[in-house]
């Protein structure tokens, strides 16, 4: 099965959040790049692992409200309050004992979807190895017979993928540079 193209706007922000709601696995165009995303749960995780080729292991960053954040079970520095909503991935100690890559999109498209979902996954799109793919034609091509939909777009505003920082323990570490400089924040 190929596919289902979905035009990113107001009109279909209902049916975007039920696909994903349904566990569907998608590409939609985040505060940086475009990401394959889907509902957070261990059937999505598994799934997004074998589209990309993907070895097992490495977790995926989730993206989540600002309330979501506030409510998780994250040890969030308050510093990230006044941060986020921002192109920034924070790797966050968990209150179970492991940690976890968050991110609260600065894109309001994005947070309204997080609303209507609650938090979702987002990797790179990209096979494994390979260089991230930046636009529509380019996801389509590659991944049209193993995403269920691509949320098509034309604002992908940034090359760049989110900024990385490690602050699950001090003093907190830059483990990748991107859009957002979070130098004042180690």
């Amino acid at each position: 099965m190929e596919a289902k193209i979905i035009e990113k706007n107001d009109e279909n922000l209902l049916q975007i959040a039920d696909y994903f709601n349904r566990g569907l696995v998608g590409a939609i165009v985040t505060d940086t790049i475009y990401g394959l995303s889907a509902i957070v749960n261990e059937e999505t995780k598994e799934r997004i692992f074998e589209i990309k080729n993907r070895q097992k292991g490495k977790n995926f960053i989730e993206l989540m409200t600002l309330n979501d954040l506030k409510n998780s079970s994250l040890d969030v520095p308050e510093v990230l309050f006044d941060v986020y909503p921002e192109s920034l991935t924070a790797i966050l100690s968990d209150k179970s004992g492991g940690t976890k890559a968050i991110r609260v999109p600065k894109d309001e498209y994005m947070l309204k979807l997080l609303e209507l979902t609650g938090p979702l996954f987002s990797t790179s799109a990209n096979i494994s190895g390979e260089k991230s793919l930046l636009n529509f034609f380019d996801i389509y091509d590659t991944f049209k017979s193993s995403l269920d939909f691509i949320v098509k777009s034309d604002d992908v505003r940034e090359a760049l993928a989110s900024t990385m920082i490690d602050m699950s323990k001090k003093p907190y570490r830059i483990i990748r540079q991107g859009s957002f400089d979070a130098s004042s924040l180690i």
